[in-house]
């Protein structure tokens, strides 16, 4: 193939060859693209693996210091239980009582406030805990505060033949007069994020909302206090059934109940 004069002139034909040829052997020089090398501590994925370990551990031991924290609000509780009953006074130091402290008073129910709290189970029966307010004041304690007492529980036939009944509840589910109960100070309940509002509107309790129980109670025109009263029951399984049967309440066993997970969260973790 002839080139063009004009070309020819410029770029003789030996002179191309030779850019050429020297094109080629300087690729033929040069040294191949290097690849990437990978650096793991510049990884995302590094640090996320490296972290875990660290995480864990840090969970493990706050799980350690929960569990010695539970087993001391265990003994603490277990300690007050075992201690004599006291007589509640007149007016109640809130500040000086602790839970499951037992005790005992009298007084009189007020029917009236009673409401249900729940629904509950006892063993295979399904129900509701029977709450009512105790007047204590009498004509040797005139200021005596009133207190709210959970009764126990009642089956969920008892409580929807008083509701349907209303004016026959101190027949059904308790004497008249002056009573004696024992009991032990209800240990405060704290509501999750899971635990559903009470409506007291529509008569539904789930948990204790203490001021709110007071003030459904009668509040200030009934002196009532923002205490609450466990019944205590130590009966075996068939009086349990029997006051079931017969539509009486059931107290609570006097003993110490805590959700306690945290040796297992810690070996876990």
């Amino acid at each position: 193939m002839r080139q063009p004069r004009l070309l020819s002139r410029l770029f003789p034909r030996n002179h191309c060859r030779g850019l050429q040829q020297h094109a080629v052997s300087n690729d033929l020089k040069s040294p191949p693209p290097k690849a990437k090398q990978w650096d793991p501590w510049k990884s995302p994925f590094t640090w996320v693996v490296a972290f875990i370990p660290i995480f864990t551990f840090g969970l493990g031991t706050w799980q350690v210091r929960r569990l010695s924290w539970k087993n001391d609000v265990v003994r603490q509780a277990e300690q007050e239980l075992e201690k004599e009953p006291i007589v509640l006074p007149d007016h109640i130091d809130l500040a000086s009582l602790s839970p499951y402290r037992q005790i005992v008073t009298q007084g009189s129910w007020l029917h009236v406030y009673s409401l249900f709290l729940g629904p509950r189970k006892y063993g295979s029966t399904n129900g509701y805990h029977l709450l009512t307010p105790l007047a204590r004041k009498s004509p040797t304690s005139p200021q005596a505060s009133t207190i709210l007492v959970n009764r126990g529980f009642v089956s969920d036939v008892t409580a929807l033949a008083v509701e349907m009944d209303a004016s026959r509840f101190s027949q059904r589910l308790g004497e008249d007069g002056i009573i004696e109960i024992r009991g032990m100070i209800s240990p405060p309940f704290v509501p999750s994020l899971f635990t559903p509002e009470n409506n007291p509107e529509k008569g539904e309790w789930i948990w204790t909302d203490i001021p709110a129980l007071v003030e459904r109670s009668g509040g200030q025109d009934e002196n009532v206090q923002g205490v609450l009263v466990d019944v205590t029951f130590e009966g075996g399984p068939g009086d349990a059934s029997a006051l079931i049967g017969g539509g009486k309440p059931v107290g609570r066993h006097p003993s110490v109940v805590f959700r306690n997970q945290h040796a297992s969260y810690a070996l876990t973790w």
